[in-house]
Order: structure tokens, then C-alpha cells, then sequence
């Protein structure tokens, strides 16, 4: 029988390094899904450490375990259901009086904990010294030091999680939280009658299920409910006359005085264990902030580095990118060598290499900007972007912490909106569900690099930023619009926190990158290769098609003439004469491939549904690309590779000269642009508004809404350019 892992379980507040420490353990080898029935991340990995197998689960950030939000939830169902050997609680060293309330409520759960105090090079900086012995004794736990972002105090946080989990002395009951004496009489006289009446039947420890129903806990309350059936109805009116007792006596809900006497242990702790140097200390976070998020300059800084990442991301990735795209043209070479003429051979070559080889040449794109995206956040400032736009925010009736989920959504509009679930009031998640798909995603920039790089040259960068930009301008006026009508309510009062700045880990980062590149992998062998097939089919069939010219004889007439004129020609005039006549005998392919694919049924249906594009300055390949592009965005791409025939060796310059080449222009390139940005996203996105607004209604509002505003700004840019002779 294979033996079973300890599982330890990382618990901690959010910014604390908890999931940097759990990146620091596991390395890659993660696993990333979703809790049961919900849509929080869950992320767990398998390691060996010193011939012992570990389960590691990160757990949801949270402040504390009171039943608030549904990470809390998570984090306290998993620790008091799942039942790990070891919850190790990461502690900001620095923020000691906050992390130990979570760390206080912990202790009081029948579990095997330990403290780790993280991140106590920054405490130090801050001229914070914590005796880490002393708060062990206090508390009775054991207490390792680390500084997550430089990978030091891991084994000892191992080999102590490992010899906690194996040892075999019983979780200590002194020395957690005691209460004031009348708030410690009520818990007790409540546990010993939970004990006397219901002994096993009950879910949980009796101490601490006497303090959760003091306390008015919902989730206890019917849980407890559900173990002790009809017999148990007598529990809670127990605990409302207790209730009402403490109330009388201190004119506060119990579950006031409680956290209040909380924070007066945690305090007395502090004083115990913590000094506080007499020469302060330079906060080099809050000195950077004094540039960063400056009122006058923080915003155009932030401007810069969002204009910089895309500037980056479409200069440094052209490198790799033309190393994939010459590795594609090699393979469609070889196949077009080796495999005999037909239409197995048609299916490889311009079906599946063309259309998934026409999209993963961007694979470097996307990492690049994933990379910044992890950069933000490892930093502390993403934070800060959320900070800067706060004030546009309330423009529409949100707050800063709005748009943390905006800008995930550059990367993708998936997390994005679950990163929505974080909001606290409902109109306020609904509404940011609604704007967050206006947020340019990875998924749509392989369009954008493929349209500004063949019509802006030196300038698609710049060009790509005003996309995004346009999305965000959108997302803003939008939001003022449902605000005032749909979604009316005041603001919710939100407070920023502002995490310090941290070196980010190159290991971290690349966990990070690697986690959402991947989904990015898995549509090349999924819905892009599906999509990629069913557009070439679409496209080479019917097979009896009545061309304009016999393509058999023009070709045999231009190898003829080429013959004819090698016989005369001399010297130099050779090698034009075969530069000539491979251009013409591509033209020629070209035009076939091209009256085939306008004949086939691909061509039926975008000559059906030209009439709406064209006022857009959108031929009916590219429109017939949009609508593909309703499963994933990258098909776009794939299809205009299978549309415009590019069979080349450079499949990319390939398609980029066949759209200069086609009646597409500068104006309606950009319009196209703004169209792939704005009208309804794929079907990952539309279905993952469904399951969190609960509503069919509102998913449906959205891709109309997204799709028809979609359609009047590509107008608007296209006649309006034209208007002003820039078409």
C-alpha cells in the first residue's frame, strides 16, 4: 500500500509571502483548480523531503476565519474538515499585530500549527526585532523565521512542519485566548453543556464550537444544526440567553468583545516579544511611493510602464517569435516533401499547420506578457496601479480595488472576473463583471501583432498600447453608464492597502508566467486545433469547383516562357529570371487558393454576413474570422492564415504581405482592431459570466451590449477616418 503524504497546509494573510514561500516548496510541480462547488484557485503540490512525501495546499488569503467571504470559508472548512496534520500560518513580521489575529484563531482550533514569522529582513529594515523564542513559549507553538523572497528558512520550515506532523503529543490547550471573566464563564458553561448533551454528535471541538455560536457564526450554526438533528433545538436558545446575559452586561454583540479582548491578548504578546528600534529606520517602501504614487506623477509612470510592457512584449518577443515561425515553416516543408499529393496531405499543411502554426509563433508574446503581469504583482505593484486609478474609478461608481480584476484581465478575462468575487458589495461585482471583458487579453494580441505589425511597421507598439487604452477609456464610460441606470448604488467605502515593495523571486516568477502560459498551450491542442480543421474544411470543400482560368495551363504557359528565356539569358540575368518566375508562379498559387476559398462554403457564409462588416471597412475573410473568433480569439489568426492561403515556409510574413496585398488598409486595420477588442468574448469568458452572476440574463446582456458597441466604435474609427481622408 503506497504510503500516505503528511498534508500541511499553508495558511496566512493576503501579501504575507505565503504563496510565494508555497512557489518556494513546490517548485512546478503544482496542480491548479478550483475548491469544490466554488470558484476560489485551489493550488496543491507533491514534494519529497528527506524520504518523506508531502502535501502542500495553499490556502486562500485570508484576515481571519470568520465567515466574511468565501475564502475565509475555504480556508476554515479545509482546516476543520480536511483535517491536515499541520497548518503552517505565514506571519508578516513586519504587520505582527494583524497576522497574529488570524494566528490567534488558528491556535484555538484543534490542530497542529506553526508560526512562521516571513519576510523579517523587511521587519528588521523597519527596525522591528521579534523574539521568536519568546513567542513560541507564549503560545506554545513552534516559530521558524524565513524571508520568503530569498528562499531562506525552507528546510527548517520543513523539517519542523515534518516533525510536528510526526509526533505523537496532543495539540496544547493552554496558553491560547482567555477571555474576560464573564465572556470565559459563558464559553465554559456552554461547552460543558454541548459535552453533557450531544458529546460526539457534534462537528467540532466543544470549546470552540461554544465560541463560534457565542459568537453567532452562521456556518457553525447550521452545521451544528445538521450533526445533533431535532434533539438539538434546545442549543441555540441556550446560547440566545447567554447572548443576551453577555449583551446585558456590555452593551456589545458578544462577537465585539471577543475580537476586542483578541486584539488585548495580541497586544500584550506584542509587548512581550516585540522592541522596536529608537533610531527609525528608512522605509524604502514608503519612499517609492512618494514618486509612484504621486498625484501629479504616479499616473503618467504608470502610463509608461503599461506603454513599456507592450513595447517590450512586441520588440523582444519578434526574436523567439521568428525562431518558432522558421521551426513551422520547417515542419510545413517537410510534410509538403514527404506526404503525396491529396487531401490528407491539404489537411496538414493548410489546415492544421497553418492555422495552429499561424498562432503559436506568438507563444513568445504572450509569455512576455504574462512575465510583466507576474512582475506587477511580485512587487507589490499591482497594488499601486489599483491605487492610481481609484479616483477614475469612483468616476463610475467603483473603487481601486475594482481594477486589480480589470487589469488581470490583460492577461486573462477567465480569473479576471472570479478575481470579482472579491468585492463586497453586489452591484459593485456585477458591474465589474460587465467592464472586465473590455480588457484586452492574451488571447486577443496575436490579432493585434499580426494587423499593426503589417500596417503600423516601427509604430505597432505605440499602436497596440492605444488598444488597450481604448478598452480601459470603454470599460470607464460603460461603467458610468450602467451606474446611472442598470446598477444604481452609492459607493462602498474602501480602503487601499498598499503592500510593501519585495524583490520578486526569478523562481516565482517564472511559476507564475508558467501557470497561465500553459492555458495558452492547451488551445493549441484543443479548441485551435479544432477550430483550425472545421475552418479549413469549411474552406476546401465543395471539391468541384468551376474556376475562372484553367490554373493547370497558366502554369504550364509560365513554365514554358521561363524556359524559353533561360536559353537566352546570360550572367546576372539568370537569377532574376528565377526570382521572376517563382514570383509568378506564387501569384498564380496564391490567386488559386484564393478563388477556392471564396468559392468553398467559407466564402458563402462571409459573402452572407459582408453586408455587416463592410461599413467597418471589413472584407468578408475578415469577417468571417470574426465570427470564429467567438471560441477563442486566437483563431482569428488561424483562420486568416487558412483564408489567405499562406502555405509558405515564412508562414507570417507570408500572411502579413497577402493582407497588403488584399483591400485592407491602415484605417480599417485599426477599426478591425478595435472590434477583436471590444465584441463578445470566447466562449471560456461568456460561460464563466454565467456561473458567476448566476444569470443567463446578464450573460446574454453582455454579448449583445459588448458586440453591438463593438460594431459602432469600429464605424465610428473607419467612416470617421475616412471622413477626414485618413482611409
Amino acid at each position: 500500500m503506497p504510503e500516505k503524504p503528511i498534508s500541511i497546509a499553508l495558511a496566512g494573510n493576503p501579501n504575507s509571502g505565503k504563496t510565494t514561500i508555497f512557489n518556494n516548496l513546490t517548485g512546478t510541480r503544482q496542480k491548479v483548480g478550483n475548491w469544490p462547488g466554488v470558484t476560489v484557485e485551489k493550488k496543491e503540490g507533491k514534494i519529497r523531503y528527506q524520504g518523506v512525501e508531502l502535501l502542500i495546499m495553499d490556502l486562500p488569503g485570508t484576515y481571519s476565519l470568520t465567515p466574511f467571504s468565501i475564502e475565509e470559508i475555504v480556508a476554515r472548512n479545509f482546516i476543520l474538515d480536511e483535517h491536515p496534520e499541520v497548518v503552517v500560518d505565514i506571519i508578516d513580521s513586519s504587520n505582527l499585530e494583524r497576522s497574529l489575529y488570524l494566528a490567534t484563531q488558528l491556535r484555538e482550533l484543534d490542530c497542529k500549527v506553526l508560526f512562521v514569522l516571513n519576510m523579517t529582513d523587511l521587519a528588521r529594515n523597519r527596525g522591528i526585532k521579534i523574539d521568536t523564542e519568546k513567542l513560541s513559549e507564549l503560545l506554545d507553538v513552534s516559530v521558524v523565521a524565513t524571508v520568503g523572497n530569498k528562499n531562506q528558512g525552507m528546510d527548517l520550515l520543513l523539517e519542523t512542519a515534518v516533525r510536528l506532523a510526526e509526533s505523537n503529543t496532543d495539540v496544547a490547550q493552554r496558553r491560547r485566548v482567555r477571555y474576560s471573566k464573564d465572556i470565559e464563564a459563558a464559553i465554559v458553561e456552554l461547552q460543558r453543556h454541548l459535552e453533557a448533551q450531544y458529546g460526539d454528535t457534534l462537528p467540532y471541538n466543544p470549546r470552540w464550537t461554544a465560541i463560534k455560536l457565542l459568537e453567532d457564526d452562521k456556518v457553525v450554526k447550521e452545521r451544528t444544526a445538521a450533526a445533533v438533528g431535532e434533539r438539538g433545538a434546545d442549543i441555540f436558545e441556550y446560547v440566545v440567553r447567554l447572548r443576551e446575559r453577555l449583551m446585558d452586561r456590555y452593551a456589545e454583540d458578544p462577537e465585539i468583545v471577543m475580537t476586542d479582548e483578541r486584539y488585548g491578548f495580541i497586544a500584550g504578546i506584542i509587548k512581550e516579544v516585540q522592541v522596536l528600534s529608537t533610531r527609525r529606520r528608512v522605509d524604502v517602501s514608503q519612499n517609492i511611493d512618494l514618486v509612484l504614487t504621486n498625484r501629479f506623477v504616479g499616473f503618467p509612470i504608470f502610463l509608461f510602464f503599461i506603454w513599456a510592457m507592450f513595447q517590450l512584449t512586441f520588440t523582444v518577443g519578434d526574436y523567439p517569435m521568428q525562431w518558432i515561425e522558421a521551426g513551422v515553416g520547417m515542419v510545413s516543408a517537410l510534410l509538403d516533401t514527404l506526404l503525396p499529393q491529396g487531401l490528407f496531405k491539404n489537411l496538414l499543411v493548410e489546415g492544421i499547420v497553418a492555422g495552429v502554426g499561424s498562432v503559436i509563433v506568438f507563444l513568445p508574446n504572450i509569455v512576455l506578457l504574462f512575465f510583466f503581469i507576474a512582475l506587477f504583482e511580485d512587487t507589490g505593484y499591482m497594488s499601486r496601479c489599483a491605487f492610481l486609478m481609484d479616483k477614475i474609478m469612483h468616476l463610475i461608481g467603483l473603487h481601486g480595488k475594482s481594477f486589480i480584476p480589470m487589469l488581470m484581465g490583460f492577461g486573462c478575462n477567465v480569473p479576471a472576473i472570479m478575481a470579482a468575487r472579491t468585492l463586497e458589495s453586489e452591484k459593485d461585482r456585477l458591474l465589474t463583471i460587465l467592464i472586465t471583458p473590455f480588457m484586452s487579453c492574451a488571447a486577443r494580441l496575436p490579432v493585434y501583432i499580426v494587423l499593426a505589425g503589417t500596417f503600423f511597421g516601427a509604430k505597432a507598439g505605440t499602436v497596440i498600447f492605444s488598444i488597450y487604452l481604448l478598452g480601459i477609456a470603454l470599460s470607464i464610460l460603460t461603467g458610468r453608464l450602467f451606474r446611472s441606470t442598470l446598477l444604481r448604488g452609492a459607493d462602498a467605502p474602501f480602503v487601499m492597502e498598499l503592500p510593501p515593495y519585495r524583490v520578486p523571486m526569478f523562481k516565482s516568477l517564472m511559476i507564475h508566467m508558467w501557470d497561465r502560459s500553459k492555458m495558452f498551450l492547451k488551445k493549441m491542442g484543443g479548441v485551435i486545433l479544432i477550430g483550425s480543421v472545421v475552418v479549413w474544411t469549411l474552406s476546401a470543400f465543395p471539391r468541384d469547383i468551376d474556376y475562372s482560368i484553367d490554373y493547370d495551363q497558366k502554369r504550364q504557359q509560365i513554365a514554358a516562357d521561363y524556359d524559353r528565356r533561360m536559353a537566352e539569358a546570360q550572367g546576372a540575368e539568370l537569377d532574376a529570371l528565377k526570382k521572376e518566375n517563382a514570383s509568378s508562379l506564387g501569384q498564380l498559387e496564391h490567386r488559386r487558393r484564393f478563388e477556392r476559398a471564396e468559392k468553398s462554403y467559407m466564402g458563402k457564409i462571409g459573402k452572407a454576413i459582408s453586408p455587416i462588416f463592410s461599413p467597418l471597412g471589413i472584407d468578408w475573410r475578415n469577417s468571417v474570422a470574426l465570427v470564429t473568433g467567438f471560441f477563442a480569439k486566437e483563431i482569428v489568426v488561424s483562420t486568416l492564415g487558412v483564408l489567405y492561403a499562406v502555405g509558405d515556409e515564412n508562414e507570417s510574413e507570408a500572411l502579413q504581405q497577402a493582407l497588403q496585398d488584399s483591400d485592407m488598409t491602415p484605417l480599417s486595420a485599426y477599426a478591425m482592431m478595435a472590434f477583436v477588442l471590444l465584441y463578445v468574448p470566447c466562449i471560456a469568458t461568456v460561460t464563466t459570466i454565467r456561473q458567476e452572476t448566476g444569470s443567463s440574463g446578464w450573460m446574454l446582456f453582455s454579448v449583445v451590449y459588448s458586440t453591438a458597441l463593438a460594431w459602432a466604435v469600429a464605424f465610428a474609427i473607419y467612416q470617421g477616418g475616412r471622413l477626414f481622408g485618413l482611409g
